[in-house]
């Protein structure tokens, strides 16, 4: 359980630039597949070739933040469909990261990474290791909260909402939506670098389908604890990710299939999404069925 709430906080960073362009930008990116290999490839090398681990993992951010220029760049600038501009740079990740790589795969299991002092010194796996992880985490959920409310954060977030208006004020649209891209990408990217670390390899599939499990955490993060402050829906996406590895670990627990997991994880997605509309619809019919005067008999004992 507590390996489980460990990785699900890391995996908080990858929710948080799954929040960048699912929430924020309204954009539906799946660049994400494909950075967030490229950040872990990244700092695989690096530090097999003797960098600083904390140097790899800022590596690991500025090549997230490459591949989603890539893609603000090719819907931007080449008029090509968001989901589809996504797909491409996608793809053609799968192939730099096995350049990168020289290969399908790097141990990292005798290097010196960001987790072994913890690891080392017996933190990592225990309650203390958690907590640590967690104030990391929640440093960068701060700093996301900040940018935000600069006016640069403020202008990203009027692009999504409605990008007529914030280009009528003289923000062009195409540099925002292709920065939030770079930055949501380089905090997926730097995720990567981190699990890499985390788990002890980098490896070629450990991206695939990952932008169902931030959609996963955006969403059910934000349907239980809400969004009606900047601060708590940047919260929720993290402590989203976390009830997600919870229930995942949960259900391997119980002996479901681990090839089950996609499904698990589309099927958290669906109720996520449904749960929230259904409660809205009950309370409606609940409101006019309450506001509805039930019909009396004063008005025919006054006739009679």
């Amino acid at each position: 359980m507590i390996g489980a709430v460990e990785v699900g906080l890391i995996y908080g960073v990858m929710a948080l630039g799954v929040f960048l362009t699912f929430r924020v930008l309204n954009f539906p990116d799946l660049t994400v597949d494909g950075s967030f290999t490229t950040g872990a490839a990244t700092a695989a090398v690096g530090i097999v070739n003797g960098w600083n681990p904390v140097l790899a993992t800022l590596a690991g951010f500025v090549t997230g933040a490459i591949a989603g220029g890539i893609t603000g760049l090719l819907h931007t600038k080449g008029k090509i469909d968001g989901l589809l501009a996504g797909i491409l740079t996608m793809i053609g990740l799968w192939s730099i990261n096995l350049r990168i790589m020289d290969g399908a795969n790097i141990p990292l299991l005798r290097q010196d990474t960001l987790f072994t002092p913890l690891r080392d010194s017996g933190i990592l796996g225990t309650w203390l290791g958690v907590g640590i992880i967690a104030l990391a985490v929640a440093g960068l959920g701060l700093i996301v909260v900040w940018l935000l409310t600069t006016d640069l954060g403020l202008a990203l977030r009027a692009t999504g909402d409605n990008g007529q208006m914030i280009t009528s004020f003289g923000v062009s649209t195409d540099y925002t939506k292709t920065l939030t891209l770079a930055l949501s990408n380089g905090f997926v990217g730097m995720c990567g670098a981190l699990i890499a670390q985390y788990q002890g390899f980098a490896d070629i599939s450990m991206g695939i389908g990952l932008i169902l499990v931030g959609l996963a955490s955006v969403i059910m993060g934000q349907a239980i604890l809400g969004q009606r402050r900047l601060w708590i829906a940047v919260a929720a996406v993290i402590v989203g990710a976390v009830i997600y590895r919870v229930i995942i670990f949960s259900a391997l627990q119980v002996g479901l299939d681990p090839n089950d997991m996609k499904l698990i994880t589309a099927l958290l997605v669906i109720i996520a999404l449904v749960l929230p509309r259904f409660k809205s619809a009950k309370s409606r019919v609940f409101k006019s069925t309450k506001s509805t005067p039930a019909p009396t008999l004063e008005p025919a004992m006054k006739e009679a």
